[in-house]
């Protein structure tokens, strides 16, 4: 019997940071865009960047949200083989015994 149970991959407090950094990158370039009346190249700096940080989160989010689904699947079928094995009743180790 495997008694062996699934760890999740991702703790739930890098699933908030992963949703709270898309988010946070999402409006910050929306505040940046309605300050902006003429772009200076430091202001393109900040584009740039708040870009890759949207960029970014879109990925983790991403990420996350596909690991958090498939640990789901896999926890949910350890489960049932779980259940599985309890409901079983040993009948061959009594037949292995009297042969």
């Amino acid at each position: 019997m495997n008694t062996k149970r699934y760890r999740r991959r991702n703790t739930m407090a890098f699933t908030v940071l992963a949703y709270f950094t898309l988010f946070a990158g999402v409006v910050m370039f929306s505040i940046g865009l309605y300050n902006a009346d003429n772009l200076q190249l430091n202001e393109k700096g900040y584009y740039i960047a708040v870009m890759i940080l949207v960029a970014v989160g879109a990925i983790l989010t991403q990420k996350v949200t596909r690991d958090n689904a498939e640990d789901n699947d896999i926890i949910a079928e350890q489960e049932q083989e779980r259940q599985m094995s309890n409901i079983r009743i040993p009948s061959s180790s009594s037949s292995n015994k009297e042969a």
